[in-house]
């Protein structure tokens, strides 16, 4: 038993497939395929009821052959994956995937851009990946359409370019804000370029999809790469384990509570998260500003104070406190986050923050940090200059442990 899958780009059949077709037993595909191509002695399946179609597939004995149409790419986020992983042998002929048509249409190259299937379950992650990279190619899905898609973009500035029917006679390229995406209806099977400059080429890279992560460079930067106050940056040392601690990766969204200057936001936006720096000195808002663009990140920030300011924000993948008192505490631990670390400099707080944590659910443990540096004296030696301590108590979801 073989089952042929074909990609078919625009109106015409690929060569070969109407020969396929002539002798099929089963042909699975959209409607508007099936009333195109399917032969009237074979059965015929709509392509919307896959379940069904995938068990009529499998189904097949001996000789009987099968034909499922699909538009682009089989391969590409498509039926063939689900067929091979039922151990149905195929015979694949490939067309140009709907990503490729609407870059096409746009004069774009793609090949920086990464792709995400979105679906209802896996709409929080995708939301995070367009928040955080400036251009994202998202395959719409059930529950997961170019208007759910938009009204998570609310805050970011983002541009949606929504193909429909791309390669067919009802072929549409719309341009629009989240906020009007978000009230219109679309097809079910568009396809949305979310931008933040729809019209830039994008940079130039050795491999499809964006920039490697992590980054090049490393992580838990020195504090010279950030511009700041006087001693008022978390130190690197204490970066590295929070950033650990966080797991901040693409797919994610991290709030940094207190920011400051922002160097943690800026690491979990290197690191591929979708990040919100929330924080209240309108100098450090600059600052902060300043240091997500020198390191060509996109960090949202939220110039107002804690708790009040959390209420209305996505719920988060994980939170860091870098500064607040213990409503603020209070507040990040009942935002839902799996993961939440605070940093203190003072004892009296460990105990409060730690019973904070406990009492929203959080396995909880703590770390003081104190490191000693290697400083190079005038006289070509050297000897440990000791910074000043830091305790991390860092929560935990009992379901992620």
């Amino acid at each position: 038993m073989t089952v042929t899958v074909i990609g078919i780009d625009g109106a015409e059949l690929p060569a070969g497939a109407a020969e396929v077709l002539g002798s099929a037993r089963l042909v699975v595909g959209s409607r508007r395929h099936l009333d195109a191509h399917a032969p009237q002695q074979a059965r015929s399946l709509d392509l919307a009821q896959w379940s069904q179609a995938l068990g009529a597939l499998t189904s097949l004995a001996g000789e009987e052959t099968g034909v499922v149409l699909v538009d682009g790419d089989p391969g590409f986020f498509g039926v063939l994956r689900e067929l091979r992983e039922r151990g149905v042998r195929c015979a694949v002929t490939p067309a140009a995937p709907n990503v490729a048509r609407l870059m096409a249409r746009l004069g774009r190259p793609w090949d920086s851009v990464p792709v995400a299937a979105a679906s209802e379950d896996d709409l929080p992650r995708v939301l995070n990946l367009c928040r955080a990279r400036p251009a994202v190619l998202v395959l719409s899905g059930p529950g997961a359409g170019p208007a759910r898609l938009a009204s998570g973009l609310t805050g970011w500035r983002r541009t949606l370019v929504v193909g429909e029917d791309l390669g067919g006679e009802g072929e549409k390229i719309t341009t629009a804000t989240p906020e009007e995406a978000a009230q219109r209806s679309w097809r079910p099977d568009a396809v949305v370029l979310c931008a933040a400059e729809p019209k830039e080429v994008g940079a130039r890279g050795w491999l499809a999809g964006g920039e490697v992560l992590p980054p090049a460079n490393g992580w838990a930067l020195s504090e010279d790469e950030f511009s700041h106050r006087d001693g008022e940056v978390t130190p690197a040392e204490v970066r590295a384990v929070a950033l650990a601690d966080l797991a901040a990766r693409p797919g994610a969204l991290i709030w940094d509570v207190g920011a400051g200057s922002g160097s943690v936001a800026v690491e979990c936006a290197r690191l591929g998260a979708a990040t919100i720096a929330v924080e209240s000195d309108e100098t450090q808002v600059v600052r902060l500003i300043t240091n997500a663009a020198g390191h060509g990140v996109d960090v949202r920030v939220v110039e107002r104070a804690a708790p009040d300011s959390l209420r209305e924000l996505p719920k988060p993948d994980g939170v860091f406190v870098g500064g607040g008192g213990p409503d603020v505490v209070a507040a990040c631990a009942h935002a839902g986050a799996a993961r939440i670390v605070v940093e203190l400099t003072e004892l009296e707080r460990v105990g409060p923050t730690r019973e904070a944590l406990r009492t929203a659910g959080y396995q909880v443990r703590g770390v003081q940090l104190a490191a000693s540096r290697l400083v190079e004296l005038a006289d070509g030696g050297s000897k440990l200059e000791p910074t000043a301590p830091v305790v991390l108590v860092s929560g935990h979801r009992k379901a992620d442990s």
